[in-house]
């Protein structure tokens, strides 16, 4: 194996410890996390982690030559902001969730990383969601027949969010904070879509902060959709994927984010994020006899370390990029497009 990847973080709150720091620091063969920045050192809750520097000045991160990747988990607005920053230092450049605001932004943040020739990829963690995971399995086992049509639900029930709010941002926009995870799944594995049709609504009131989506996505003989609420009591399936021979139902979402929020790491939890058989999801399908089935089907192991595996395979081996150039610019396309019933 060759080196370790040496990674920074701007950003010192609950992105980069709960959804990052666990996950790269469980690859210690593979990353060393060497420094992380917040404008002003003072405590957050969350342990420091041992070994690691805490910085309150960013030019001393960015002039760092061992450093390989910089890490963004600052709020959406400063994503394009810092992003720019690392890539103009020449430091290849992770982004969380949403990539930018804007199709413009984005655009800008692929043209500086081809000319300073480093990389810049938005985190997207949740293709390696287990039901996610557990929905492709399912596909590609041909027991369901030809898909036609697939649900994806990511639901809450947090009035208070949007209550509190009482003028519209963009940058909180359930749109650009949420759809971009299921978005991104659509996009990774379904490929770009012949059309998209988006009815996105502020529940509240006009002005009010976005707090609903419902995004068709339209293929050759498939639709996908991908709708999300703060206002769901009682939650959607997570995935509803149906047929011409059968169906499958999987209510739970993936269990990685409920562990972490108890600190449930992976770190030397061989349970993490594991479905129990009591969250499996269930398959109903007619075989080819015409024999009527129902079966529970053992969840995929979701694990959002592979991340960061694909992203050491792409700067130490020179392997494509996880999250494409071109993935990124459709979701940022898409969400732009969909969002300007909010402006």
């Amino acid at each position: 194996m060759s080196r370790k990847l040496v990674i920074a973080h701007i950003g010192n709150g609950k992105s980069t410890n709960r959804y990052h720091l666990p996950f790269s620091l469980n690859r210690p063969e593979k990353i060393k996390i060497k420094a992380i920045y917040q404008r002003t050192l003072r405590p957050t809750g969350w342990d420091k982690i041992p070994g690691v520097e805490y910085t309150d000045d960013l030019e001393k991160i960015l002039r760092d030559d061992e450093i390989d990747v910089v890490v963004v988990n600052t709020p959406s607005q400063g994503h394009y902001s810092m992003a720019k920053k690392v890539l103009e230092a020449g430091k290849h450049c992770v982004v969380e969730k949403p990539f930018s605001t804007s199709v413009a932004d984005a655009a800008d943040l692929f043209r500086l990383a081809k000319e300073k020739n480093v990389t810049v990829q938005c985190y997207q963690n949740r293709r390696f969601d287990s039901d996610f995971l557990t929905a492709q399995k399912v596909i590609e086992s041909g027991k369901i027949g030809k898909i036609f049509e697939v649900s994806m639900h990511y639901d809450y029930y947090r009035a208070e969010i949007p209550e509190s709010s009482t003028t519209y941002n963009r940058d909180n926009a359930f749109l650009y904070t949420h759809a971009c995870h299921t978005v991104d799944q659509v996009l990774s594995y379904f490929g770009k879509p012949n059309e998209v049709r988006s009815d996105v609504r502020q529940l509240l009131g006009k002005g009010r902060m976005n707090d609903y989506f419902d995004l068709d996505f339209f293929y050759d003989g498939l639709k996908v959709s991908v709708q999300s609420s703060y206002f769901r009591a009682k939650i959607r399936p997570s995935f509803e994927v149906y047929g011409t021979r059968g169906t499958f139902i999987k209510v739970e979402q993936d269990r990685q984010e409920a562990d972490l929020k108890k600190f449930y790491l992976p770190a030397g939890h061989e349970d993490f994020g594991i479905d129990l058989p009591e969250n499996y999801g269930t398959i109903f399908y007619y075989d080819s006899e015409g024999n009527y089935h129902e079966e529970k089907v053992k969840s995929e192991r979701g694990d959002y370390a592979r991340f960061y595996d694909a992203l050491y395979e792409t700067i130490t081996n020179g392997a494509p990029q996880l999250v494409t150039e071109e993935q990124t610019m459709e979701q940022m396309k898409i969400l732009e497009n969909a969002g300007k019933v909010l402006e």
